[in-house]
This record gives structure tokens, sequence and C-alpha cells, in this order.
């Protein structure tokens, strides 16, 4: 037999009705449903299912040690797939994830590239050759120049 069919036998042999124990344990009786009908996924998890079993066996007066290593017996076949699949689950949305952000990650570079290209061509242009001028801008000894055709460049230091 299993542990929850041997739990409803001990609790229908003591003349407990679901109802009472639900009361005496505080225990919503959905609980103590997947509990005998060995749903342990039905069940909170952790630390309180140990708290089901204790309170159950207490209302019952039945040896909870006893019961409580049975139940852990019964649980640890079946929490160690549920384990395992949410384990390849998790493996799988990281890789996933993994994935989207290796495409972001480069969009970043090349916009951060860019950038630095941009950056690299103002300070060139405007930092290390300021006195360059760009096509169609006169520099005042030009305009000069223009102004008075025959003046030449006398005075400004140029040969």
């Amino acid at each position: 037999m299993s542990f929850g069919r041997d739990l409803q036998l001990e609790r229908e042999n003591r003349g407990v009705s679901l109802e009472e124990l639900a009361q005496g344990t505080k225990v919503p009786s959905r609980f103590l449903c997947a509990l005998e009908a060995d749903n342990f996924s039905g069940l909170p998890g952790g630390v309180f299912n140990k708290g089901i079993v204790s309170s159950y066996c207490r209302h019952l007066g039945i040896a909870e040690e006893s019961w409580l290593a049975r139940f852990a017996a019964s649980t640890h076949t079946s929490s160690d797939e549920r384990d395992w699949a949410v384990f390849a689950e998790n493996v799988k949305r990281n890789r996933v994830q993994m994935g989207t952000g290796m495409r972001q990650r480069w969009w970043g570079v090349l916009l951060l590239l860019i950038v630095l290209v941009a950056l690299a061509w103002v300070t060139w242009h405007y930092v290390i050759q300021p006195g360059v001028r760009p096509y169609g801008v006169f520099s005042s000894s030009m305009l000069r120049l223009l102004e008075n055709p025959g003046s030449g460049l006398q005075g400004t230091g140029a040969c």
C-alpha cells in the first residue's frame, strides 16, 4: 500500500472524519485529501508538508517519527523527479535569455563604436587641427584679399 492510503486507513480505523481532522489540525481539507491521495504536488511544499503530517499524526494519536520517515521515503522519489524537471526548465529558460542578451550586446557594441568614431572625427577636426576650415568658410585674411585684390598679403607675414 501507499503512504497516503495507509494514513487514510489509520484515520478511518479511529473513526475520525476528514472534516474533524481539518478542524482539529487547522489544516485545510484540500491538503489532507492531497496527502491521503499521495498527490504530493498538491501540498504547499517544504517544511509545511512535515508540519501537516505531524499535525495529522498528533491528532490521531499515532507515532509521528515513523510516519514522518515513511513520508520522507515516499516523497523522495517524486521530489527528485520534480527537481530535475524544474532544473531542466530553468536551464532552457536561461539559454533562451542568453541568446537574446547576446544580440542586444552586439547592438550595444556597434552603437558604442559609432559614437567613438564620431568623437574621434570631431576631436580631429576641431581640436587637433582647428585652423583647417571646411570648404566655403574663409578666414579674415582671405576676405581682405578678395575685397582688395591688388593689396596681396602684405603685412601678414606671408611670402
